[in-house]
């Protein structure tokens, strides 16, 4: 469960919004939407615990410590960093006091369900973007968080990807996971997931994804 009370954000001084109360339930799945620049990717930030609001506060209900992920922007990594594909997979199995045999059986397997067979000792200057992004969700499925912030993870992906995205998406869900996902694509919000938090200069409303994005004109939410 996510619980936001009166909670501002933005540059100091300069809130993007009015303070703001919402409550997204566990195990739910949903969409922020909101025109460039309406605040969507600092409020996972904010959720996350990587930026302080303005005013207001965050209140999550995780069981213990490492009970969130969080899938950032892929132009916030560094592709210079010296490792492969497999290592960058791997980190995601970090803290896991499974044991070796269980892990390496798990990495091969993540990396079968995401199409990354055979890409494993590349390093990532050497990955197309879609494969990049392809190798974060990745490492995202292997922390096993019941809270989920993804940060547009549809970027750089191609059908294939898209597929295995949404794929892992309702798995997450199934699984009774809490999953926040920043996405411009409103026809696949509209398609797969229930609930949409939309941000505008007026505030935050959240509801069902097909009754928000129809009442919004589509320069709004873009």
């Amino acid at each position: 469960m996510i619980r936001c009370q009166a909670l501002r954000w933005g540059a100091p001084g300069h809130p993007l919004t009015p303070a703001v109360d919402f409550e997204l339930p566990k195990g739910s799945l949903t969409a922020v939407i909101g025109a460039n620049g309406s605040g969507k990717s600092s409020l996972l930030k904010i959720i996350a615990g990587l930026q302080k609001p303005l005013a207001g506060k965050v209140i999550l209900d995780v069981p213990r410590k490492g009970s969130l992920s969080f899938l950032p922007q892929q132009q916030h990594l560094d592709r210079q960093f010296p490792i492969s594909l497999q290592e960058l997979v791997a980190a995601g199995l970090w803290g896991s006091k499974q044991s070796p045999g269980v892990r390496s059986q798990r990495l091969k397997s993540v990396l079968e369900n995401w199409c990354l067979s055979g890409l494993e000792q590349r390093p990532l200057m050497a990955l197309s973007g879609g494969e990049l992004q392809r190798a974060l969700l990745a490492r995202l499925s292997l922390a096993d968080a019941p809270l989920l912030l993804l940060d547009e993870p549809h970027a750089a992906l191609d059908e294939l990807g898209q597929l295995l995205l949404w794929k892992h998406l309702h798995a997450w869900h199934a699984e009774g996971r809490t999953t926040v996902v920043v996405c411009h694509d409103l026809a696949a919000v509209r398609q797969h997931i229930p609930q949409t938090l939309l941000i505008t200069r007026g505030g935050c409303t959240l509801g069902p994804s097909r009754d928000l994005i129809r009442q919004q004109p589509q320069t709004q939410v873009a």
